[in-house]
């Protein structure tokens, strides 16, 4: 049978609550950047899986954001080592989640550009291969109004005629090679009035029949999206795209060529 013994001394009052400050502190870190949602994105945007905050998860970011629907980012948690997973999110977005990234044979690094609505925490979360997630982040100031605005794209009447055309580069690197890939695609939010959801949800880079990255974009992600990542394999690799309607787009990418425009098949 336990017994439980009371601090005795105003000494042993204070390790005491030392002692069940740390165990707390383990169990749940204080957020560095202070943000009042943390906790909720780490239980429904990463499960509420183990995680500590590492600076070696680095967000490389404007800190002021000029331009609120175009803001780019780079996420790279290469210093890590092995990664399976990168979720990127913006705590105070009204849709904070912005992509979920599946290196696979493919570096744990990428950049791309997304909409911000406000000055928010700005997180990526890297699962590492123990299974825990490498949380890093910064806070980036912001006008706002990013969200809520429509795309130029929908005010053109000739935006459906571009829907889907994908340019790419290949760039040969130490790894393997680097890809840059634009989709053309409205992206829209569902936010701004009249104009419903309208984005790419899933992408994905093979060669062959080898997998080399996956991602899972969402309506943050900037209009006519940008995307920067490098790969392990050499040579011409293909590109596959799915709408949240259903159009699929398909692109080869070769190598030693500066600009591909490719096709859209609904």
């Amino acid at each position: 049978m336990w017994t439980l013994h009371y601090p005795t001394t105003k000494t042993q009052g204070i390790l005491l609550l030392l002692l069940f400050s740390c165990s707390s502190a383990l169990a749940n870190p204080l957020d560095p950047l202070d943000s009042p949602l943390w906790l909720k994105m780490h239980q429904h945007l990463l499960d509420g899986g183990k995680y500590v905050f590492d600076q070696r998860v680095k967000i490389i970011a404007p800190k002021n954001a000029e331009n609120t629907l175009n803001v780019p980012v780079k996420v790279d948690a290469s210093a890590l080592g092995e990664v399976k997973r990168i979720v990127v999110f913006a705590d105070l977005n009204p849709i904070p989640k912005i992509l979920d990234y599946e290196p696979l044979q493919a570096l744990p690094s990428i950049s791309f550009n997304f909409k911000v609505q406000q000055a928010t925490a700005l997180r990526a979360a890297a699962l590492d291969s123990e299974g825990v997630w490498r949380v890093g982040g910064m806070w980036l100031d912001a006008a706002g109004g990013g969200c809520t605005q429509p795309s130029v794209g929908s005010a053109n009447a000739d935006w459906s005629a571009q829907l889907g055309h994908v340019t790419a580069r290949l760039w040969p690197n130490k790894t393997g090679q680097r890809v840059r890939l634009r989709i053309m695609h409205p992206m829209d939010t569902g936010l701004a009035d009249k104009i419903p959801e309208f984005y790419i949800e899933r992408l994905e880079i093979t060669q062959k029949d080898t997998l080399l990255a996956r991602l899972y974009l969402y309506e943050p992600i900037s209009e006519n999206p940008t995307l920067t990542l490098d790969v392990s394999a050499q040579g011409a690799v293909d590109l596959f795209a799915v709408d949240n309607n259903g159009n699929q787009m398909q692109a080869s990418i070769l190598p030693q060529q500066d600009q591909l425009a490719l096709g859209f098949k609904q």
